[in-house]
């Protein structure tokens, strides 16, 4: 059997390796990530204790579980999709993510100051699911561009 570095997996596991890193921040720490905002709305004079700083950075930390996992999700459909075209990419995608999720969540119970929240890989499982749209909306404009050009 003959190993071939396969740069898109190799980008899936890294992105794992950082949701995993993120995941494993103690409470305080990962409070802190989003830091950047409360400074900001210290700044614009929305201060500690007001509750558009607390409800600004719950969304902002949402966002931030959003966002990782619909990257994960494009990685995913990246690599799945360079291994052969399937009709069932997008239906292990979601069950990858919602997985990754669901462990990540359990990961989190071992962390002190952290838990695991099943509203979280909820929100996981729908950033995944807005990144399987928006990777197959490219994917299907770009082939509308090259039928285009094919034309011409």
């Amino acid at each position: 059997m003959r190993f071939t570095f396969n740069t898109k997996f190799a980008v899936l596991c890294l992105w794992m390796g950082v949701i995993f890193l993120l995941s494993h921040q103690n409470g305080q720490d990962s409070s802190e990530t989003s830091g950047i905002l409360l400074e900001l709305l210290k700044f614009i004079g929305i201060g500690p204790g007001s509750s558009v700083q607390g409800a600004l950075s719950f969304l902002v930390r949402k966002a931030g579980h959003f966002t990782e996992y619909l990257i994960l999700a494009i990685l995913f459909l990246r690599y799945r999709k360079e291994r052969g075209p399937s009709g069932k990419s997008a239906f292990y995608t979601v069950l990858f993510v919602f997985l990754y999720a669901s462990s990540d969540e359990f990961h989190q119970s071992f962390v002190p100051g952290r838990g695991p929240a099943f509203s979280d890989v909820l929100i996981d499982t729908a950033g995944g699911l807005t990144g399987i749209i928006l990777y197959e909306w490219k994917q299907r404009v770009m082939e509308r561009k090259n039928q285009i050009c094919f034309k011409k």
